[in-house]
């Protein structure tokens, strides 16, 4: 027979190995330097363009042959004061040259570990490793470690946090995933072309800094206008297309798995239970194709996207595996407000629509481009009336949902009489929904 007390001793007493991350790690690192100098040359583009023309050959010479043996060594010294070690509790990370810093990640507070991969990464076979974790809103990340090295430490990590004792976590490897949906890259690319902020950042691209021009003619402040414009449009474009390239969603019991990217490869898992609002967006020049786009409210996690496009039913069918027991209601199911609350919003009260169900509240806004959320009723936080002045005159209210992603869905412009039945009967189901809920556990 053993004792309670000897077996905790001798856990605590178990050796620790402090690890240390991939020795490609210090060549990141050792852009740190050269950053600073690029932000204040961004910043402050005039006095740079002066400083520069300065400069003479032999001390451009001088200062690459000083600065690049200081950024190695910077790289190399951060590489080396970092260790990372897996103890029975927690995951400890120890970082800082200067000043040392130490993290104690409790292993039972972890949501999520997303694997990422960068390009230059992937040529080097090594992968990141970052970190959700309850009640931060910063991820703590180790970059890089080895591909393989990056797999088992997520897998036992993961098998911790599930409640595997740590003799036995090792050995439970990777959970099995099935691929539910891909998204191919002409309807991605199709798409992006049909939404409105594309052409809408475009436009302000071409248009912003030709007035600028016409009015001062300055080239510095067309090119500081210009440049922030075109990386919005960009970004809004062709980065969405990289970013969500080969988007791939794979059910697991560890979470709904999402792998992504076509420079940065990105392997994400949307934590389970911990999804506190599902949104189902639906742009104008999309509809007539029958497609949505998904959107996430993840507490604990920066994971905000389940899905860059897909036809509504299998949208449907993926939303439903993220809330269990959950549908989204029909068109025809959402109740518009009363027809004097176009008085208080003219025209756009159109597009607000209230249905609540045995499983969520769904409240949808916006006319032309529609987002749909719904909240799960264990997930609401708190409950909230409000009405102002000008819809107390016309007898109509708000009725907002706080969640626990610190979110707020709400419920625009119904009855006053429904709003505050409505909040009556909210607060019941959210304290049933709360009793009953699964808990919130990884491989449960």
């Amino acid at each position: 027979m053993t004792t309670p007390g000897v077996d905790d001793a001798v856990r605590e007493k178990r050796p620790v190995t402090d690890r240390r991350l991939h020795p490609v790690t210090p060549l990141r690192r050792a852009w740190a330097p050269v950053a600073v100098l690029i932000g204040w040359a961004v910043h402050d583009p005039d006095q740079a363009q002066r400083q520069l023309t300065r400069l003479t050959t032999t001390t451009i010479l001088v200062a690459l042959a000083v600065l690049v043996p200081a950024a190695a060594l910077y790289g190399f010294l951060t590489w080396w004061f970092t260790h990372f070690a897996v103890t029975d509790s927690e995951l400890r990370i120890r970082t800082g040259l200067v000043f040392r810093r130490t993290a104690h990640i409790r292993l039972e507070r972890i949501q999520a570990i997303d694997i990422t991969q960068p390009l230059l990464a992937r040529v080097a076979g090594v992968s990141k490793l970052k970190l959700d974790v309850i009640g931060t809103d910063k991820k703590d990340e180790l970059a890089f470690l080895g591909a393989d090295e990056a797999r088992a430490l997520r897998a036992e990590l993961l098998a911790r946090a599930a409640g595997f004792a740590p003799e036995t976590a090792h050995e439970v490897g990777e959970a099995p995933s099935q691929e539910l949906l891909r998204v191919p890259p002409g309807v991605l690319a199709v798409s992006l072309v049909l939404t409105g902020a594309t052409w809408g950042t475009l436009a302000a691209a071409v248009v912003v800094p030709t007035i600028l021009w016409l009015v001062t003619e300055s080239a510095w402040s067309v090119l500081a206008t210009a440049v922030p414009l075109i990386g919005a449009a960009g970004a809004s474009s062709v980065g969405r297309f990289v970013a969500e390239y080969d988007w791939t969603v794979g059910e697991s019991p560890d979470g709904l798995r999402l792998d992504h990217g076509l420079l940065d490869r990105a392997h994400e898992t949307v934590p389970p239970g911990r999804v506190q609002t599902v949104r189902i967006v639906e742009p104008l020049l999309w509809r007539r194709r029958g497609w949505v786009r998904v959107e996430l409210d993840v507490a604990g996690s920066s994971n905000s996207v389940l899905l860059p496009v897909a036809p509504r039913e299998i949208a449907a069918s993926v939303v439903a595996r993220v809330l269990p027991g959950a549908t989204v209601p029909a068109r025809a199911a959402l109740s518009r407000p009363p027809r004097r609350a176009g008085r208080c919003v003219p025209l756009w009260w159109r597009g607000y629509g209230l249905a609540v169900t045995d499983a969520v509240f769904a409240a949808r806004t916006g006319l032309l481009r529609r987002s749909l959320a719904l909240v799960p009723h264990a997930k609401v936080q708190s409950v909230r009336l409000a009405q102002g002045p000008w819809e107390r005159l016309w007898g109509v209210a708000d009725v907002h949902l706080d969640t626990g992603a610190n979110k707020t869905v709400t419920a625009r412009l119904r009855d006053a009489q429904e709003a505050a039945e409505l909040l009556r009967a909210q607060a019941e189901r959210s304290r049933t929904g709360r009793r009953d809920a699964r808990p919130d556990r990884w491989m449960a």
